[in-house]
């Protein structure tokens, strides 16, 4: 054996190892949920997976959430190679421990109460610390004040021996968040890390902007209390990068985040304000956001910082596909953050690029081809045609063509996200709000009104798709009769063309059966193209009568997340009455249950709701969900706080059944 360990625990006296920082760290400063920077804070707690470029990154770390907690750090274990390299540690709460029996007349008083906490971390592959071990439930009482005056506070300033205090003052640096957590654990090899570089590098702001930024942030919190934002400084001390989101973007994300787009076009078109926007699809095909961010430059660096800033907020869960646009810096960032995630690049960006006298070409190549040869020879008489042989960035496009042509992507669930009509595009939730002339100042003033907007148009679906118990049937088929119970009213019109589409499919012919359940069939469709004429393609469908699996060439399912008409003319010649449930997804449904937070911009200060418009069930479930909110954001303080809130709840819902089931309640 060539490893052995230091300092085994118990420490034997107060004096226990004291520990100085003499490297620089590579940290991001951090903006928490209090609306302002915070100093001697560590936003995140300890958690196994995350990594550091030093054995005095995770000194420094845990140091800073032990401040924060209120309690003293003690270096328990230090593990060494016989080359006398650190391999391994054990940072513990300064009370961990007992002290040993001494025969002094008058011995210390025993002050430690052998505390658990702890975080044990050991040097990986890659030459970065990882924490591996955790333990963050202390025996003793702990607070803000208690770790004031501990010995692990004290930590010497770069490159001199005088100490240096975490609590410091305005001179002192602000407490920083590692940028090195890795993102997907289940991922061997998966951490993701941000190159900071000692460029001059920064946002462009107008005087006056910061102050405008910090007071939005500071106003968010006020209204929403899960608001969460992060800046990322140069090591000049200048804004680089910014990051926020609301709680309502998190809970969006969870139940239609399998498809992400990263809107960067407010970039690409040098507007004024350098917005990056991460967005969604909802039930009702409508883009709801999912965290904004502003980037001083289209590097790998700020994307990457950008990246792990969004997925940090969403708990580490990545998207299935993320779709950008063709910009390369954003690849790499793509596969670096999000390496088991499918990198789509936007078509409609894609599009804009195209001169407009190329472009009809260029729309009959990618919409029109069905199968790879047709596409690739179709490509190259393009090419050929406009003498582009040469193009440089056509041929770039050319090469990345499995990742944003529809006929490569049949295979990849996009949930309405990628454009398969020459007509269709994607755009911010904020695009009506932003133009390339609009200012910093006044995007920020128009923020919430957007936010309010984009709400009140999913409320006033939700409500229109649930009062109408049906809508209007263009056909006698079964399926269409049982979505409109099921889809929202939206989704169900999208279906409903695809109804209408099943009259121009004239042939429906059985080609072959490879087993007693598996079939294949033709579906032939008289399709519209330019200038009223008329084409008739034919499309493969496969049939699987064992587990009611249907599948057509033309990809439209994955593509939408809903039966295209050739399927549907297969389903109705097999005399099948109804879609099979599987391809019934639940994001598309009527009755999906979100606990999103609503704001309308009532005053829920006031107990008695006397603010609120109480005949309006978004207001009440507004002004309850906030008042909920304090409850539980008390109750995890503590476990004899979480027990007594948990009753209380318990107690308060039994007396609204109660309430409910009362002859003399009177209906609102």
């Amino acid at each position: 054996m060539d490893e052995f360990s230091l300092n085994t625990e118990p420490a034997c006296d107060d004096e226990a190892e004291e520990f100085e920082i003499d490297g620089e760290c590579a940290m991001t400063e951090y903006v928490g949920q209090t609306g302002n920077i915070l100093r001697g804070e560590n936003p995140l707690p300890p958690a196994v997976g995350m990594e550091f470029d030093s054995y005095d990154d995770v000194y420094y770390f845990y140091n800073c959430y032990a401040k924060q907690q209120g309690f003293g750090v003690r270096v328990s274990n230090t593990w060494y190679r016989k080359s006398k390299e650190r391999y391994r540690a054990k940072f513990s709460c300064s009370s961990a421990g007992f002290k040993k029996k001494t025969e002094a007349n008058r011995p210390r008083p025993e002050t430690r109460t052998g505390c658990p906490a702890m975080i044990k971390f050991r040097l990986m592959d890659n030459h970065r610390w990882r924490i591996i071990e955790m333990e963050l439930e202390h025996n003793h009482l702990t607070g803000p004040a208690g770790g004031s005056f501990c010995k692990s506070r004290r930590i010497t300033d770069l490159g001199s021996k005088r100490p240096l205090s975490i609590d410091g003052s305005e001179e002192v640096c602000k407490i920083k968040l590692f940028r090195t957590l890795v993102i997907d654990e289940e991922d061997d090899g998966g951490e993701t890390r941000i190159n900071i570089d000692g460029g001059d590098d920064k946002l462009k702001l107008k005087q006056g902007d910061a102050r405008e930024m910090l007071d939005f942030f500071t106003r968010m919190q006020l209204t929403s209390p899960g608001f969460f934002y992060v800046m990322d400084f140069n090591e000049k001390g200048c804004l680089r990068n910014v990051f926020w989101a609301e709680t309502r973007c998190r809970a969006a994300y969870g139940y239609f985040g399998d498809v992400v787009f990263f809107d960067t076009k407010s970039l690409t078109e040098n507007y004024e304000v350098p917005l990056v926007v991460f967005a969604c699809i909802n039930h009702h095909m409508q883009m709801v956001p999912l965290g904004c961010g502003l980037v001083s430059s289209q590097s790998v660096e700020s994307f990457i910082w950008l990246f792990r800033a969004w997925i940090t907020y969403m708990v580490g869960r990545a998207p299935q596909t993320i779709i950008t646009g063709p910009c390369k810096a954003l690849q790499s960032a793509v596969s670096d953050v999000f390496p088991r995630a499918f990198h789509c690049l936007s078509l409609t960006n894609i599009k804009e690029k195209i001169a407009s006298e190329f472009d009809p070409a260029f729309t009959r190549v990618v919409y029109g081809s069905l199968r790879v040869d047709e596409f690739e020879l179709a490509w190259e008489d393009m090419v050929k045609t406009h003498g582009l042989e040469n193009h440089k960035w056509l041929q770039t496009l050319y090469e990345d063509r499995k990742r944003w042509v529809p006929l490569y992507l049949k295979e990849v669930f996009l949930a309405g996200l990628f454009p398969v009509k020459e007509n269709e595009r994607l755009s911010s939730p904020f695009e009506e709000y932003l133009s390339p002339q609009t200012s910093l100042k006044e995007f920020l003033c128009t923020y919430e009104r957007a936010l309010l907007e984009i709400e009140q148009r999913e409320t006033l679906s939700d409500m229109e798709s649930t009062n109408n118990s049906s809508c209007a049937l263009k056909s006698r088929f079964s399926f269409e009769l049982q979505l409109s119970k099921l889809y929202t009213n939206e989704i169900f019109k999208k279906f409903q063309d695809e109804i209408e589409g099943m009259y121009s499919c004239f042939s429906v012919r059985e080609i072959s059966t490879d087993s007693s359940s598996l079939t294949y069939y033709i579906v032939k469709e008289d399709i519209l193209v330019e200038q009223n004429h008329r084409l008739t393609r034919e499309f493969e469908v496969m049939y699987n009568t064992c587990d009611s699996e249907i599948l057509c060439a033309c990809g439209l399912f994955n593509f939408r997340g809903y039966l295209c008409r050739h399927a549907l003319s297969v389903i109705n010649e097999t005399g099948l009455e109804e879609t099979p449930p599987r391809y019934i997804l639940a994001r598309w449904r009527k009755d999906i249950g979100r606990d999103y937070i609503f704001n309308h911009g009532c005053n829920n200060n006031n107990n008695n709701g006397d603010d609120i418009d109480i005949n309006n069930p978004v207001h009440r479930y507004d002004s309850l969900y906030k008042c909920v909110v304090k409850v539980v954001d008390e109750g995890r303080r503590s476990h004899d706080r979480y027990k007594f809130a948990s009753r209380s709840l318990d107690e308060i819902l039994n007396k609204v059944h109660v309430q409910e089931n009362c002859p003399a309640t009177s209906s609102m």
